[in-house]
């Protein structure tokens, strides 16, 4: 079984497009075989993004594990100002990503990284909905690293269902940061934010 979290381009190609509208504003995505929730945005990262597109992310946000770039390209379209780098494990989800960031005229970085490998610099904001099916030892490097990567009061940002470990993610989190909350709660959806406090 090749998962959406790995490199995946000897899949078969079947791209479409889905629409997706947000805050009054329409999008439309290029999906393929390979990538999460290739027929529609998923519910978790709409709550995210209802969520933090409220929030001050500051001016350097990386969207990690990015996919077909939905949360790159909404929130740098909601926050012109924000520089956005977008990265993802699988090559065919950041060729969707790059080809979506142009459909939807934004400009964002889109570069393939397996968790923080090719990243570099500090940023304001962390945004991630963290691939659930990889387990627990690559997601919880993914909060680890995080530290390392935010600035002072810079935060994490974090969507996890309940079921599949929102209260083991939050605990670890805390023991991390030294903080964690649970910002919103929607339909067993948890957005937890973490402040980096030096």
């Amino acid at each position: 079984m090749s998962h959406y979290f790995t490199d995946n381009r000897n899949l078969e190609v079947n791209r479409k497009e889905i629409p997706f509208r947000f805050l009054g504003v329409y999008y439309t995505f290029i999906t393929d075989n390979g990538v999460f929730s290739k027929s529609e945005v998923d519910f978790g990262t709409w709550v995210l993004l209802k969520t933090i597109c409220k929030e001050n992310l500051g001016t350097r946000m990386l969207d990690l594990g990015c996919g077909y770039g939905v949360v790159g390209v909404v929130c740098k379209k909601v926050f012109d100002h924000l520089s956005v780098l977008s990265v993802d494990v699988n090559p065919r989800a950041t060729e969707l990503a790059m080809l979506n960031a142009e459909k939807n005229q934004v400009d964002i970085e889109v570069k393939v990284s397996n968790c923080y490998e090719t990243v570099e610099g500090k940023f304001t904001s962390i945004v991630t909905n963290p691939p659930i099916r990889a387990g627990k030892t690559v997601i919880y490097e993914m909060f680890e690293k995080a530290k390392e990567f935010l600035e002072d009061k810079g935060c994490l940002w974090v969507v996890i269902r309940k079921q599949q470990g929102a209260p083991s993610a939050k605990k670890k989190i805390e023991e991390i940061f030294g903080n964690c909350e649970i910002v919103e709660k929607e339909k067993g959806y948890y957005i937890l934010k973490a402040v980096k406090k030096d």
